[in-house]
């Protein structure tokens, strides 16, 4: 079997795009059917706490896990390493897309364990530099009387705009608002945020 993983913030976006890049890389390299398995996961969430873990113990011998970058497996070294050794133990081939890395289970076992560690090493600096460029950044922007944040009151895009009269037509017929929900693919937080932001009236 084929597995896509990915691994996104609340951003559909960030989804698609990696989707995109999966199913480009595979159909390049015939690599087909490609189930995907996504999760929206904290860095703060525990190894054995997320979906990728259940994921690489339910994979056999023969199987391929495409991912569009190291990152998306691992937040660290140690995770990193951590998920490459179970991978390799149970015989699973590992496509990571940026670099064009591939582990194959059937290199030598200290080869593969050198690769991942530079991997790994290089997915943390990078990180670790896109963090303080970031930080220098706004700090360079405070310092220039630049307020941080938004602004309040200020209506954030929702990918709900335009559709309000759609929304005002299912509560005024007394759809409830987990229902739209659903009917519109999101959350019923996001949906409520939305409601309230732009103060549509509905029945709860």
């Amino acid at each position: 079997m084929i597995y896509g993983y990915i691994r996104v913030s609340t951003d559909k976006q960030d989804y698609d795009n990696q989707k995109h890049g999966i199913l480009e890389y595979c159909n390049r390299l015939n690599l087909s059917p490609v189930e995907f398995i996504s999760e929206t996961v904290s860095s703060r969430v525990k190894l054995e706490e997320r979906d990728v873990s259940r994921l690489i113990a339910s994979l056999k011998s023969g199987d391929v896990l495409v991912t569009s970058e190291l990152s998306r497996l691992g937040r660290s070294i140690l995770e990193v390493m951590t998920i490459f050794k179970d991978l390799t133990e149970r015989g699973v081939n590992t496509h990571i897309i940026k670099g064009g890395f591939i582990i194959n289970a059937h290199d030598q076992k200290i080869q593969s364990s050198v690769l991942i560690f530079a991997f790994g090493l290089a997915a943390e600096i990078e990180r670790e530099l896109i963090s303080q460029r970031t930080k220098e950044a706004l700090q360079r922007r405070k310092s220039e009387g630049v307020k941080l944040g938004r602004k309040k009151g200020a209506v954030i895009k929702s990918k709900l705009d335009g559709k309000e009269e759609q929304i005002i037509d299912l509560a005024t017929k007394g759809v409830p608002v987990a229902s739209i929900a659903k009917i519109f693919g999101c959350a019923r937080g996001t949906l409520v945020n939305f409601i309230n932001s732009r103060k549509i009236k509905v029945k709860d």
